[in-house]
Formats: structure tokens, sequence, C-alpha cells
């Protein structure tokens, strides 16, 4: 999915950008929900935000594996995680306040990076931190948000990368059992819009992203770097502030 110009330079990928932008969108609007209005509706469109942001995972470790670079953790992507995993904890409970009750979820998917990484990585600590990021998703799931299936889920994006879309039901399964699904299931069985959608859009989302990645925006996309990870904890302190006034 990388593309070079003519003198080998890499080119940003605008469709995995783009992605990343709408995921970050999925999110503040998910997390809208919180400020106190009544927008119970907007958790649909925040079941995409979490199966994006693996399915970027995904990709950059996907691209590594093509480029035959990926024999080693990415113990940078790595550290940046975790940085901003511990940075993020404060904001998003002051903001979730009783809301609270697993950690924030970016610890999630630092497990989920070193997964996927030591799936398709020829080196053995690559492997072996691989099972061990996936021994912690299994022990301490109640307290990573989206548990277990939310480590998994970026292994489960890897798999199906580059294969048909009809295999993306695989990530799309994942992604619900991820989420709520008791009570999305319940909700659903009882016909209510909201659990409908959410289903909708556990199932879906994957598949969108994957569609999405395999197309070539015409238009200029803002490129997404490294200070993209301010977003998390700044949109916790705005919408604390928001809700405030």
């Amino acid at each position: 999915m990388s593309e070079t110009n003519s003198n080998q330079q890499p080119v940003r990928d605008r469709a995995l950008d783009l992605l990343k932008w709408l995921a970050m969108l999925s999110m503040v609007l998910d997390h809208l929900r919180y400020v106190g209005w009544h927008v119970d509706g907007l958790y649909v469109p925040g079941r995409l935000a979490f199966a994006w942001f693996c399915l970027a995972i995904a990709m950059n470790v996907g691209r590594s594996v093509a480029h035959g670079s990926q024999t080693r953790p990415n113990w940078k992507y790595l550290a940046w995680l975790a940085v901003f995993s511990v940075v993020a904890e404060f904001p998003y409970r002051l903001y979730m306040a009783e809301d609270v009750t697993t950690l924030n979820v970016l610890p999630t998917l630092a497990l989920g990076l070193l997964m996927a990484q030591g799936m398709f990585s020829r080196s053995w600590s690559s492997r072996i931190l691989g099972l061990v990021a996936l021994g912690i998703g299994v022990v301490f799931g109640p307290q990573l948000m989206f548990g277990t299936y939310g480590v998994l889920l970026p292994s489960a994006c890897l798999l199906v990368l580059h294969r048909s879309l009809w295999l993306a039901v695989l990530p799309g399964v994942v992604c619900l059992l991820s989420n709520e699904w008791p009570k999305i299931i319940d909700g659903m069985r009882w016909g209510d819009p909201v659990s409908i959608g959410a289903l909708i859009a556990c199932l879906l989302g994957p598949w969108a992203g994957l569609a999405l990645l395999r197309w070539r925006p015409a238009f200029i996309v803002w490129p997404m770097r490294r200070w993209a990870y301010l977003i998390y904890p700044l949109h916790f302190l705005l919408l604390f502030g928001f809700r405030c006034f």
C-alpha cells in the first residue's frame, strides 16, 4: 500500500491518513455522549474508531513485513504509545469520571501492536513478545478497554489486509466481541435502533476501513504524524472544559 516517487522517496499514503482522521472523528463523536447531551446515537459512529485505529496499526505492520524490515519490535512506535498511555490516563479519568471501568485505549493498542508484530516476524524476540502481549490481554482483559478481543483485533485486521474484502467478516466479528456485545445483542432483540446501528458498525467497520485503504484519494489529506498523539489527551481536557461551562 505504500507508494514511492521517481526519486524512490516514500510518499504519504493519503488513504491511511484519511482513515486515521476518520477514526479520530469517530472517537470524538463517541465521547461527546459524556458532555451531558442526550446524543446516545453517537454510540454508533463511535464503534468505528477502535476498529479503524487497529486497522491503521495492521497497515503499518503489514507494510514493514512487505518491505522485509519487520525483524524486531518497532520500539519507537511502542514507546510513543506507552508514553501517551500514561499522559492520557489522568485526562481520561477526569472526563469520564464515574464511567471509568478500564484503562484508556492506548494500552490495548500497544498490546495489539506487539501481538501483530509477533505474528509475521522472523525474530524470536518479537514472537515471544507477541505471546506475552496476548497473555497480558487474556489475564488483564477486564482492566483493558475493549478487553482481550481488543488486543486480538489488529492481528485479525492484519490477517485479511491484502485479501478479499469478504474476509473482513473475521475482524468484524472480533470487533463486535471487543465491544459490549451482550448489551448490543440484547438491545437489538428489543428493536433498539442504537443497538442495531452499533451491531452493523462493528461488523462492517473493518470492511469499510479496508475498502478505504484500497482507494486512492485524488485530494490532499493533511498528514497525521506523531503530534497526533496529543489529540487523545487534549480532546478529553477540551471536552471536560466544555462540559464545565
